[in-house]
């Protein structure tokens, strides 16, 4: 009997910024193809203490050593970059080979195999994110396939030209044009870099979304919003003009950007605010690059005379606080644009919002979530220039760009996103990034409205597996099972899905894993998933018929060294019971 499988996915030949690793044959077939899947993310099993038997036994030798190399290999296909994550710190200190741990760059640098017990002991600091990466069970679970669509479109885009480089401030309009990068941190921290992405650059009106936040974190957003609107302004960024609440009509554009900027930390001094704020920046990136353009910064405000207008224009109509010093507050507004990111740190940046406030790869709480909720609400509306309402209607997600060529993308409870390329639209935005965003979606469904059912046919490559029903579960276990899918078929283990279930022929997971040849598949199921050895099918066969039917010589000795039977044998016994 034909038994219909789901192709599975190959990893891509996609180029991260972390070392290649090489990895064996037996790896491939163990824990690359296809993820099956799809519920969102959950955090269940936070409190987990120790990290699963059943994947410890995926990376075992032999002689039942961890092979660390393969341990690793899997992490970086799953978007977990070991030798910069800071939650695998203490684990890939204590496995180098190195007792100082100074060379752990790459995997020369780490012991190829440790027992299981100097393996738990190494990794008993971060067990959850290695239970949840080593199982795929992260919110983008078949990664692989994901960064291969991305890689797809930055190849697309590559060669593309259009628009050009800001010119109002000098040091921007030197900044190479062809330069083009797009970063990717999820909120599982699952990373993907492409292009031009470790290449500091100033993010420009990006702080605006950021200063926002922050202040609404600390203030609460009714006395923030007693100095700017809420509103979408309908004209230009740097347009001189207030709502009909004679307030900044937004954060977004630079009268309101003006005005946050008087709160935030309105009684320290110019140097404090300033240092307050980028280390605020620098949480929410995760450690991860932030630095200062101070060119870029008298440049601009060598050129700010129209900031300068709408600076005391806004004095002139009392939406500053109190006692507020102009000068001081429209020069934290130019250094906080010439503050500098990379496509990589930005890209932590929207992950953090993304993820309500938290960053993913710290764990630390930089806004709380109401702060967030209230930024992304403003970035979607607002956050694209006189660009914003396409946007929306066409992109459907949060984001803010600026004028050095970035923008910062949010997918909540999904991902953040730095696309970077300095030659701008006629509108100000980036003309290569805002063709990424549309061909992200045409390509995923991340459109906010894209979950109305019926409204498009698009991929969907977060975590769902919570939603599947028992057919679902059955024909995906099926397919793994035909598939040599170790991965799914773990995470399946994970979950308490029952292995001895079977199709309408009654055909289990071990009747294909013999069918298809996969001994692994078949020692798995017999040792980790508990199936029974001998089940019949509509047709009375075993998997041990299987196995004589394909001459699997290997699968059959197996079988019945575990108490694998014919068909034929169990029906005599049963007719001589009887």
């Amino acid at each position: 009997m034909q038994t219909e499988t789901r192709p599975s996915v190959q990893n891509g030949d996609v180029k991260t910024s972390t070392p290649d690793f090489k990895v064996s044959p037996s790896l491939e077939t163990q824990v690359i193809d296809g993820l099956a899947g799809l519920s969102m993310h959950s955090d269940a099993g936070d409190d987990t203490t120790d990290i699963s038997e059943s994947l410890l036994g995926l990376f075992q030798d032999e002689d039942g050593k961890i092979m660390v190399h393969k341990v690793l290999a899997q992490l970086k296909r799953n978007g977990i970059k070991p030798f910069s994550d800071i939650r695998l710190e203490s684990m890939m200190l204590k496995l180098s080979v190195d007792p100082n741990g100074l060379f752990i760059q790459s995997e020369i640098g780490v012991k190829k195999y440790v027992t299981k017990e100097e393996f738990k002991s190494a990794a008993k600091d971060c067990v959850f994110i290695l239970n949840q990466a080593l199982s795929s069970n992260l919110v983008i679970p078949d990664f692989p396939a994901f960064a291969k669509e991305i890689k797809q479109i930055y190849d697309d885009l590559k060669e593309v030209k259009g628009g050009k480089n800001a010119d109002y401030i000098p040091q921007l309009s030197r900044v190479n044009p062809n330069y083009w990068g797009i970063s990717i941190c999820t909120i599982d921290g699952q990373k993907f870099s492409i292009g031009d992405t470790d290449v500091p650059f100033c993010i420009q009106s990006c702080s605006k979304a950021l200063n926002y936040a922050i202040n609404v974190a600390e203030h609460g957003p009714d006395l923030v919003h007693r100095h700017l609107g809420k509103e979408p302004s309908g004209v230009g960024f740097n347009q001189i003009g207030l709502d009909k609440n004679g307030l900044p009509h937004n954060p977004m554009i630079n009268p309101g950007a003006i005005s946050c900027c008087s709160v935030i930390k309105k009684e320290w001094s110019l140097a404090d605010r300033f240092d307050y704020t980028t280390e605020e920046y620098k949480k929410m990136a995760g450690g991860e690059f932030i630095g200062f353009s101070n060119a870029t910064f008298l440049s601009e405000k060598s050129e700010a005379d129209r900031n300068f207008a709408i600076g005391y224009y806004l004095k002139e109509h009392g939406v500053f606080p109190e006692n507020t010093n102009l000068h001081e507050t429209l020069d934290l507004y130019f250094q906080l644009c010439s503050v500098e990111a990379t496509a990589d740190s930005a890209a932590v940046i929207s992950a953090t919002l993304a993820n309500g406030g938290v960053c993913p790869t710290t764990k630390e709480v930089c806004v709380t979530a109401d702060a967030v909720r209230n930024t992304l609400s403003l970035m979607y509306s607002c956050g694209m220039y006189d660009y914003s309402g396409e946007w929306s209607f066409e992109v459907g997600l949060p984001a803010k760009s600026g004028v050095a060529g970035s923008i910062f993308i949010v997918i909540p409870g999904v991902m953040g996103i730095c696309a970077w390329s300095p030659p701008l639209d006629e509108l100000g935005n980036s003309y290569k990034g805002i063709l990424f965003a549309k061909k992200l979606i045409e390509k995923f469904s991340f459109h906010q409205f894209d979950t109305v059912q019926g409204s498009v046919k698009k991929i969907d490559p977060r975590l769902q597996i919570r939603q599947e029903t028992r057919e679902m579960q059955i024909n995906n276990m099926l397919s793994a099972a035909s598939n040599n899918d170790m991965v799914l078929l773990t995470r399946y283990i994970e979950i308490g899905v029952d292995f001895n279930m079977a199709d309408y022929d009654n055909r289990t997971a071990l009747h294909l894993a013999v069918c298809n040849g996969h001994l692994n598949v078949v020692k798995f199921l017999l040792t980790k998933g508990r199936v029974t050895v001998n089940p019949l099918d509509r047709w009375n066969s075993t998997p041990l018929d299987e196995a004589v039917r394909y001459d699997f010589a290997d699968v059959r000795e197996y079988l019945e060294k575990r108490g694998g039977l014919r068909g034929c044998t169990l029906i005599e016994q049963a007719t001589m019971q009887f």
